[in-house]
C-alpha cells in the first residue's frame, strides 16, 4: 500500500493464485511466481512487462521460508528444496529481468536478505545458509554492475511482525525427524515451544513497514546504499561481528 501512495504501480505477485486473487480485489496488480516453479517465474514476468510495454523500473524479490533444525538433521534434499525457494528462484528472476533493465538503461534490484545473512544462530543453518549465499551472490552482482546503472540493494531485516514462524512449521514437519534424533531432549526444550507457542512481539519487533520505508530509499535515492539494516538486532550483530572474535561471537549466538 505504501508504495502506491508514493506513486509507485506495484505488481505485488504471490506464490499461491487464492493471495493473488486477494490482492486483484484490492487493485493490485498480483501476477502469480512461484520461485520455485520455472514457468510461473518467466510467465508471471511476461504478464507485467506485457502491461508496462516492455520494462520494468525495479525488482524487490522477497519470498522466503524457514527450515527450523539442527544441521545433523536436515536431509540435503531438505537444503535443495529452500535454496530452489530462497536462492535459485530469485536468481532465475533476477537474470530474465536484467536483459530488459539494460535495454532501457536503467533498473533497481533490491534483495530481501536478513540479519541471518550476517551471522548465524543455532537451528537455522537451511535458512542462514539460504541468506549468506544471497550476500555473495548479491555483493558480487553489484560489483559487475558498476558499469551500468543498474543497481544492485540488499535489505537486511531482523524480527518483523510477519506469518514466517508459522509458515515453517509444515516445512519442519516434512524434513526433520526430530523424535529420532541425537538432541530430541534439545528439540523438546528449546525448539518447539519456540516454533508452537506464540508469545507476542520478539524482543525488538517491528511492523512490515520498517522495510518499506528502507525500500523506498533503496528505490528513489540517487545513490542507493549497498545495504539497509532494520531493527536493532541487525545494526547490533553487524557491529559484533566486526568487532569480536570468533570464539566470542560464537558464544553469543550460541545463547541467541
Amino acid at each position: 500500500m505504501k508504495l502506491r501512495e508514493e506513486g509507485w504501480r506495484v505488481f505485488a505477485s504471490c506464490k499461491q493464485q487464492v493471495d493473488c486473487d486477494s490482492l486483484h480485489t484490492l487493485g493490485f496488480d498480483a501476477p502469480h511466481i512461484d520461485y520455485t516453479d520455472t514457468n510461473s517465474i518467466h510467465q508471471g514476468l511476461n504478464e507485467v512487462l506485457e502491461a508496462t510495454g516492455g520494462t520494468l523500473d525495479a525488482l524487490f524479490n522477497n519470498g522466503a521460508h524457514a527450515i527450523p533444525g539442527a544441521v545433523e538433521d536436515m536431509p540435503t534434499d531438505a537444503l535443495r528444496s529452500i535454496f530452489e525457494a530462497n536462492f535459485f528462484g530469485w536468481h532465475e528472476l533476477t537474470r530474465s529481468l536484467l536483459p530488459v533493465m539494460r535495454a532501457q538503461g536503467y533498473g533497481r534490484i533490491v534483495q530481501c536478505s536478513s540479519v541471518l545473512g550476517l551471522v548465524t544462530v543455532p537451528w537455522r543453518g537451511a535458512y542462514n545458509a539460504s541468506k549468506f549465499a544471497l550476500e555473495g551472490l548479491t555483493d558480487t552482482l553489484r560489483i559487475e554492475m558498476r558499469d551500468t546503472n543498474i543497481k544492485i540493494v540488499l535489505i537486511e531485516p531482523g524480527p518483523i511482525t510477519t506469518k514466517f514462524r508459522e509458515n515453517a512449521i509444515p516445512h519442519f514437519e516434512r524434513w526433520i525427524n526430530w523424535k529420532d534424533a541425537a538432541r530430541a531432549s534439545q528439540y523438546k526444550t528449546k525448539l518447539l515451544s519456540r516454533l508452537y507457542t506464540s508469545n507476542g512481539p520478539d524482543p525488538f519487533e517491528l511492523p512490515p513497514d520498517a522495510v518499506v520505508e528502507k525500500l523506498i530509499h533503496a528505490l528513489e535515492s540517487k545513490r542507493p546504499r549497498a545495504r539497509y539494516f532494520v531493527t536493532t538486532p541487525t545494526y547490533v550483530m553487524a557491529a559484533l561481528r566486526r568487532l569480536l572474535p570468533t570464539w566470542a561471537l560464537d558464544w553469543v549466538l550460541s545463547r541467541v
